[in-house]
């Protein structure tokens, strides 16, 4: 079975369940693979021309934006996070570091966003994250986070 057709782990009802964004910035459909003891998480985000970013961002060549990418990642760390235990908190980007983009990312791609905890604590931490497409690299960066109480949000 290919990894796009596997049961998720979440799916997109738990991921709104966990995550404060909606649509449009909603950017994580299914998570298929959590390890917990090694802080790593998988969750996939099929990119459709329907997207409506696609109507500005170079609309004769569509490209996801970079940031939406980042955006994707710091999304997938922040159900990590939650799944590590922190429930009554939301991780807010703080640092973005060691940002590279290798790979345009185009309506039809299946980009599979992984995050790996480098730390993770009640007050914050960090993540070593990558967007591949298929067994391409796309982006990849180490995303720093606060950790804020969701009543504060």
């Amino acid at each position: 079975m290919d990894e796009t057709q596997k049961v998720p782990l979440i799916n997109a009802k738990g991921i709104a369940a966990i995550l404060p964004h909606r649509y449009p910035f909603l950017l994580v459909d299914r998570v298929i693979h959590i390890d917990l003891e090694s802080n790593e998480i998988i969750g996939l985000k099929n990119v459709t021309i329907n997207e409506p970013f696609f109507q500005g961002h170079f609309p004769g060549a569509p490209i996801m934006p970079g940031v939406l990418l980042l955006e994707a990642l710091a999304q997938t760390g922040g159900i990590l996070v939650h799944q590590k235990g922190y429930t009554t908190k939301i991780a807010v980007l703080l640092n973005i570091s060691y940002a590279k983009f290798r790979k345009p990312v185009v309506p039809g791609d299946v980009l599979y966003l992984h995050a790996k905890g480098l730390h993770i604590s009640s007050t914050g931490g960090k993540v070593q994250a990558k967007a591949m497409v298929g067994e391409q690299l796309a982006v990849e960066a180490e995303l720093s986070f606060a950790l804020v109480d969701k009543e504060k949000l």
